[in-house]
């Protein structure tokens, strides 16, 4: 733990290569984080690459063999932390997706990012698909996922799929800086803003408006927002200290 984030780091060498038991333990580092009471989570690699790809060796001819789709998507977007992805090296198939599956991600600028799985006759197994239409639309999401190309990250930011790109030198500090802001936040209020926005994505607006009043009761109800309302009455906009409850 960095303050109140936990920092997860990817260390597989040679290349962080994904099968079934290192995405189970991707997994289960963020829900144990989330246990532990972060308030954010940054994703990051210790390795040349952040995520080079699925192990094909553990590929046979028929299912896939590691996490299902909607196990990884399901178990990471119910986290009500923020979370955000470090990027560097390459972020390809897979490894790309595990990004895409956190809230924000952040580049450097030398990385460089892709859905290749149609270069193996395949296609995106962990929701790649369904993660970059969702962020830059269908047109650009088939473009991503059909051509399956390795995409420089300032096109990526154009295109509303990842959220920054910063000099290879300043990746550390940026993405952490991120993680420390989102993790001193009203941690109540995000896990809400979350939680529509998935419902959003997935189901439309009009059921994200339904869902509203539940998911603002919590807010409510959270002893931020008393801290946040005390703190603006006293010294104005910008200066409460939230605890995150």
């Amino acid at each position: 733990m960095t303050g109140n984030v936990a920092v997860v780091t990817m260390a597989k060498p040679p290349h962080n290569l994904l099968d079934d038991t290192f995405i189970e333990s991707l997994l289960n580092s963020f829900e144990d984080a989330s246990k532990r009471g972060a308030r954010a989570i940054l994703l990051n690699s210790s390795m040349k690459h952040f995520s080079a790809g699925a192990d094909v060796d553990g590929f046979d001819t028929g299912s896939p063999k590691g996490a299902s789709p909607a196990e990884v998507l399901d178990r990471m977007a119910a986290l009500p932390l923020p979370t955000v992805a470090a990027v560097h090296g390459l972020a390809l198939g897979g490894g790309f997706e595990i990004a895409l599956a956190c809230d924000f991600i952040i580049a450097a600028s030398s990385a460089r990012l892709g859905l290749v799985e149609t270069s193996l006759g395949l296609m995106p197994l962990l929701g790649g698909v369904q993660r970059v239409v969702e962020r830059a639309g269908l047109a650009r999401g088939k473009e991503i996922a059909m051509f399956g190309r390795r995409h420089d990250p300032e096109l990526l930011e154009r295109w509303g799929v990842i959220n920054a790109v910063v000099a290879d030198e300043a990746l550390e500090d940026a993405s952490l800086s991120w993680a420390l802001q989102l993790a001193a936040g009203p941690t109540v209020a995000y896990g809400s803003i979350k939680e529509l926005a998935t419902i959003a994505a997935n189901e439309g607006v009009r059921s994200a408006d339904l869902a509203q009043d539940a998911s603002a009761a919590k807010v409510w109800a959270s002893q931020d927002l008393r801290t946040g309302l005390e703190a603006f009455a006293e010294s104005g906009p910008g200066t409460a200290i939230f605890q995150g409850s």
